[in-house]
């Protein structure tokens, strides 16, 4: 019998939502097209994603291209890093992800063992291929960015980018001035990103081009509680921390204010992640009692990371599926691009009352350095300014040279100086996440099979604010004047910018069943008695009632639905 994933791929193809890319020459892993109905849906979630994170937070969007210079990514580390496990069958020749194999066998922690004793575990194990051993294959390194050139004769290197976030580092300077030197701030972006991934077998959940949406918030590093904190404090989320993990038990419901004065949460801007992504995630269709937070072991945490978690959410065929990734990266990107390109990526933060302190400077006496050192003196001068003195003089380095610098080329002094504030380099808070894993986990979460009169009725229960149409206007008959009503009825709820869809084809059954599969979830039907009475049948997707309703109040009903400012129910 097919699974789920099956039931849902199957529709999501035949009714546009999702279809292989490049189909007419074989299509490519990987690789996927959004169709009419899929491509509108993934931008309702993009939209849900941007009130939260533009509306409600306040974080302004940016847009940055999708190919960056190698410098870039040298600093970030991706250059140098960003690789996983392969090997290559040495009978049939197929690429394999190396711990994905190893953990498909049960050998626990694979993605986190030597290359030496990956290669020892694989060996006796078969290829899922063509089932001979690997057997005299080794495991490699195999870097996931997708390389290209910049310009002709390839002058420069390039790669496509493997994740949205660079673009707001590299714009940090530009960004601080924007938000008026002040911190915190943040920014956001929604975009492609390209990984090369080496067999990628999971439809939309592994994909070599993917959307992400990523904030990446620039806080105070000894300033970490969120003002915002109290809009999501009680709010109880499942958490599955690493003592949970560790002692194999099951993810907790817990307040976030909680989860922060235990310590499990490092603090108030995780924790307002995790629950901002919880909501997000519930408004988007996705199943309660299928997401979990999941804390990063410390095996598995990056060294410069304070915390991270990943939003997880259950599916039927692959378990248990990272969706989102909320991490305390601390200062690492701004640190790496400022060793790497030699700009600052500081903050200068003002002192609420001026310090005075005292302090030991060196100070050169330029007019006996200058016969001496000549066109060095100014370097000399300043090597001085940071050296610490003995009685016999101060020793400097110049040009690899070491000098000592006899006492009477310089005067030590005790002088008094105000210190107005300080340059900090800020910690990051980067919530990232995956859309079009999000959008199949809805597909996933929203389907429903249920028998009515004898048939099957496939129904996407998407919330109205997900679903691709909104609002199906259906005359009973396309003729006596009945389809001219139901126009008119679409266009005035197009002006609502309401999606509208109009269908005249086949059985008024049959077109309820069509838009109950594609998850419409409204129907209005103009009948012969909407001739007589100036009302229309207004049907529920979800529970197939149905109300009488005037037409002229008609798109402030279907309005107040949608937005969730009341419910069906409250008109029956």
């Amino acid at each position: 019998m097919p699974d789920i994933y099956d039931k849902i791929i199957e529709l999501a193809r035949r009714r546009g939502f999702v279809w292989p890319t490049s189909e007419c020459y074989g299509s490519v892993a990987g690789f996927i097209d959004y169709g009419p109905l899929g491509a509108m849906m993934k931008r309702k979630i993009e939209n849900i994603w941007r009130y939260f994170y533009v509306i409600q937070d306040g974080y302004y969007e940016i847009e940055c291209p999708t190919i960056g210079e190698e410098s870039i990514y040298l600093a970030s580390g991706h250059v140098k890093g960003f690789a996983d496990k392969m090997i290559q069958c040495p009978h049939c020749g197929e690429y394999h992800r190396a711990d994905h194999v190893a953990e498909d066998n049960g050998i626990e922690n694979a993605e986190i063992m030597s290359l030496e004793d990956l290669t020892a575990a694989l060996r006796d194990l078969t290829c899922p291929a063509c089932s001979e051993t690997f057997d005299g294959a080794e495991v490699y390194y195999f870097n996931l960015m997708f390389q290209t050139t910049i310009g002709p004769g390839s002058q420069r290197k390039g790669y496509l980018r493997p994740e949205t976030a660079q673009g707001i580092f590299t714009d940090f300077n530009r960004l601080l001035r924007f938000y008026r030197d002040k911190l915190p701030f943040g920014t956001v972006q929604i975009g492609k990103s390209y990984r090369n991934e080496i067999s990628p077998r999971q439809g939309m959940i592994r994909l070599r081009e993917f959307t992400q949406a990523e904030a990446e918030i620039f806080i105070h590093p000894d300033h970490k509680d969120h003002p915002a904190f109290s809009r999501y404090a009680d709010r109880e989320v499942p958490l599955l921390s690493i003592a949970d993990q560790e002692n194999k038990e099951c993810r907790k419901e817990m307040s976030m204010k909680d989860g922060v004065a235990s310590g499990i949460i490092a603090n108030e801007y995780v924790a307002y992640y995790i629950a901002q992504t919880h909501d997000f995630m519930l408004t988007c269709g996705i199943s309660p009692d299928k997401v979990r937070f999941r804390q990063h072991l410390p095996d598995e945490r990056a060294h410069y990371a304070t915390d991270c978690w990943d939003a997880e959410i259950f599916s039927e065929r692959f378990g248990w599926v990272e969706m989102v990734g909320i991490a305390d990266r601390t200062n690492y990107d701004l640190n790496a691009h400022a060793k790497q390109s030699g700009d600052p990526f500081t903050v200068f933060i003002q002192y609420d009352e001026t310090k005075r302190i005292r302090e030991t400077k060196v100070v050169a006496n330029m007019g006996a350095l200058g016969p001496k050192y000549r066109n060095r003196a100014k370097a000399v001068a300043d090597a001085l300014a940071v050296s610490s003195p003995s009685e016999n003089g101060a020793e400097i380095e110049l040009d690899g040279e070491k000098i000592v610098v006899p006492p009477e080329f310089y005067e030590v002094k005790e002088v008094e100086t105000e210190i107005n504030g300080e340059y900090v380099m800020p910690h990051v808070i980067e919530p990232s996440y995956g859309i079009d894993r999000i959008l199949y986990a809805v597909l996933e979460h929203s389907f429903d099979e249920e028998m009515v009169d004898g048939e099957t009725r496939n129904v996407l229960r998407f919330p109205p604010k997900v679903a691709p149409v909104q609002v199906a206007v259906l005359p009973l008959m396309a003729r006596d004047g009945l389809d001219d009503i139901a126009r008119s009825i679409k266009t005035k709820l197009q002006e609502e910018e309401i999606l509208t869809e109009y269908d005249d084809s086949g059985a008024i059954g049959r077109r309820y069943r069509r838009q109950d599969e594609i998850g419409t979830p409204f129907a209005v039907t103009v009948d012969y008695d909407t001739k007589e009475d100036n009302a229309v049948t207004v049907r529920e997707r979800d529970s197939m009632m149905q109300i009488r309703y005037d037409i002229n109040k008609l798109p402030a009903l279907l309005s107040d639905l949608i937005k969730g400012r009341k419910s069906f129910e409250e008109y029956l």
